[in-house]
């Protein structure tokens, strides 16, 4: 029953958050026209794409350390070229390419298949824990952000987590066959078999996730920086109000990547974003902003894939 609701539930989420943008759009679509970018705004937005590229390239060293506490070390240089170049595949039809990309590349590496899938889910839930820990700084949303924050915490507990990340395994490792059984990996060239991992081989944690969990943490910060630099672009950026936008864009970033919905967030981020930083920002600066940081984003994970594309191509961080 919940299957077949899946894919409604998805299109209710993606026509309601599309319905909202339009809405915003045409009631402040004139001032948004009249927006221009003078020097300095195209400055900042050359900061912003750089910063946004030194954030994935950041997290796939960090998809690293998650291999790592999972006891499967690996490269720095592999486990971000990969990364990067699998990133982009996010906003493909199904949201669950680029951890098929991941996982497929891990096994042409000698990674087991369910340690490479446990590694993908915990690096989603990890990131949203980071997301909650900047959404802190930003006091108007307090209790419900701790109470999220404090059971995200527990959660990653290995007495909790690993029996949970015994089941995702499972879970996720039947959802990665399915893709398997109908195409090949565009990294690898070989079939895909992931699904057929046994649950007694899922891997566990041995301590507590600290340094992966720090390092998402810098990701979400590399990430609102991108952000806030985008915005600088539009509009001045005064002090005060930096602890609210950082915890808006961390709330409206981890319901992109939590919710179902369009690929890559597409739609939910957005229209998230311009719910809780509407009353920081004027309307159409703060339109402008959150369009223009989509684009950054995607052109920095475009030159990611690109760049690294290359590297693996050439053989580099192998």
């Amino acid at each position: 029953m919940l299957k077949r609701l899946k894919p409604f539930v998805r299109w209710a989420i993606l026509g309601g958050t599309l319905f909202f943008l339009v809405q915003a759009v045409k009631g402040h679509w004139q001032e948004v026209a009249a927006l221009r970018l003078g020097a300095t705004g195209w400055r900042w937005l050359g900061v912003a794409l750089a910063v946004t590229l030194v954030a994935h390239v950041w997290t796939g060293w960090v998809w690293g350390w998650i291999l790592g506490a999972l006891a499967q070390p690996a490269r720095a240089g592999w486990s971000t070229l990969v990364y990067l170049k699998t990133n982009i595949a996010k906003y493909l039809p199904g949201n669950v390419w680029h951890f098929y990309g991941r996982v497929m590349a891990a096994k042409a590496a000698n990674i087991p298949v369910a340690a490479s899938v446990v590694s993908v889910v915990l690096e989603a839930l990890l990131m949203a824990i980071a997301a909650l820990m900047v959404a802190l700084l930003g006091s108007q949303y307090g209790l419900l952000q701790w109470a999220g924050l404090l059971l995200g915490l527990g959660l990653v507990h290995p007495r909790l987590l690993n029996p949970v990340l015994r089941r995702l395994a499972r879970s996720k490792g039947r959802s990665l066959s399915a893709i398997g059984a109908a195409k090949s990996s565009p990294a690898t060239g070989m079939s895909a078999e992931p699904g057929k991992a046994q649950a007694n081989t899922a891997p566990v944690l041995a301590r507590y996730p600290v340094k992966p969990l720090l390092g998402e943490l810098v990701f979400l910060l590399l990430r609102g920086a991108g952000f806030l630099a985008a915005v600088r672009a539009f509009a001045p950026l005064p002090l005060v109000d930096l602890p609210v936008l950082l915890s808006g864009f961390s709330l409206a970033w981890m319901l992109g990547l939590v919710i179902p919905g369009a690929p890559g967030g597409i739609g939910v981020f957005e229209a998230t974003a311009l719910a809780l930083l509407e009353p920081v920002l004027p309307a159409a600066e703060l339109l402008g902003a959150i369009a223009v940081y989509r684009l950054v984003s995607t052109v920095a994970e475009a030159i990611g894939a690109g760049v690294a594309g290359l590297m693996l191509r050439n053989g580099d961080g192998t």
